[in-house]
């Protein structure tokens, strides 16, 4: 068995659901907070005994949305059930809206090392489309105060927002490399079923950019961010030397971790379990000693096989095609062998010594690049 030395918690409260988010979390219950601070002790305590934390991810939601009380709780709970290894990657996802100075002082004196920021956009109308409840002096502010107390603060940033341009998209890069943050995550804004956006824009209230237009946002992050003196690592990643989200890329090389909280997922061995996302029921299953899991599969090793390849690729460097056939001892190649020819002739992919990966062009069509791998 794979050791664990990945964890993720996920901490559901946030002031106020976005439009496009279809996250597990709920706004407006924050009388919910000692029940779940309750609830995730217990699960944690019935889990089995890990060994030492290499990384270690709060998500959400916004953990830093907890009044200062829990919050300083959670990290109480966290140091008292798990060991952190002396260079332990700890990484706590924030807003810049309600951000204290004593909730910063909180995470750092709990050894929190990664900040991520979920900054979105500067444009003051590109923020209200988003439903965001803070504005660009807030972010400034807010960065400045985190960056005096860690050294790895990270910005997330959304394009392809209704309405917005290529000049803003760039002004919106530019204006984020001069914070000097260490890591940028730039994603392309997507229209979940069942969030309010999809509705709006069945609806006609809500226009989605074009593809042409979207492709030319992403390609202005790759060529800008790359200047700027970032390494794109991932397909939706960019950091400075040496400050790559080693969590994330636990997720992306196929690694075993370990997930607690409402609609948090575990991976161990080829085998998934998912929590249940209600954070009433969670709280209420997980108090009352039952299993808040709601969803288990153990996948085929052929199947196993696929999603490693397809996880590797959203790394640049890609994946190489002998250690991945040593990992699942089937041969990769011949499993992958139509599709990947296919996708390699339509200049999508490229194999490079063993090293099969995404050309530039690749990584505008993961999604479809992923579909043709796991279908054969």
């Amino acid at each position: 068995m794979s050791e664990v030395c990945s964890v993720y918690i996920h901490v559901q409260f946030c002031a106020h659901r976005c439009g496009y988010c279809d996250f597990t979390l709920v706004a407006g219950r924050d009388d919910l907070a000692q029940q779940y601070l309750q609830a995730l002790e217990l699960e944690i305590e019935r889990s089995s005994r890990l060994p030492e934390l290499d990384t270690l991810f709060l998500g959400g939601g916004t953990p830093t949305h907890l009044a200062e009380p829990e919050l300083a709780r959670l990290m109480e709970i966290i140091h008292r059930r798990f060991r952190l290894a002396a260079d332990c990657e700890f990484s706590v996802e924030a807003n810049p809206a309600g951000l204290t100075d004593s909730k910063l002082d909180c995470l750092a004196r709990a050894g929190v090392n990664r900040l991520s920021l979920g900054v979105q956009s500067f444009d003051p109308d590109l923020l209200q489309v988003l439903e965001r409840d803070h504005r660009r002096d807030d972010i400034h502010d807010c960065v400045r105060r985190a960056q005096a107390r860690f050294l790895n603060v990270s910005l997330d940033l959304i394009f392809a927002v209704p309405g917005q341009t290529q000049t803003q998209w760039r002004e919106t890069l530019t204006e984020a490399i001069r914070l000097r943050p260490r890591h940028l995550s730039t994603y392309g804004l997507t229209f979940e079923k069942g969030t309010s956006f999809w509705s709006r824009r069945e609806k006609g209230l809500l226009t989605s950019s074009d593809d042409e237009l979207e492709r030319d946002l992403y390609s202005d992050a790759m060529a800008l961010l790359t200047e700027a003196g970032f390494e794109q690592y991932e397909i939706s990643s960019f950091a400075m030397p040496g400050f790559r989200c080693r969590h994330n890329q636990v997720y992306w090389s196929g690694q075993s971790w370990q997930g607690f909280g409402p609609g948090a997922a575990t991976f161990v061995d080829g085998c998934r379990s998912l929590n249940h996302r209600s954070t009433t029921t969670w709280i209420r299953k997980t108090l009352a000693g039952e299993d808040a899991v709601i969803d288990r599969e153990i996948l085929a090793p052929e199947d196993r096989a696929r999603e490693l390849l397809v996880l590797g690729l959203r790394r640049i460097e890609g994946v190489s095609l002998a250690s991945l056939s040593r990992q699942t001892e089937l041969d990769v190649e011949r499993l992958t062998g139509p599709a990947r020819l296919k996708l390699m002739r339509s200049g999508w992919l490229e194999l490079t010594a063993d090293m099969l990966r995404l050309t530039r062009e690749g990584r505008f069509f993961y999604d479809s690049v992923a579909g043709e791998l796991l279908s054969g």
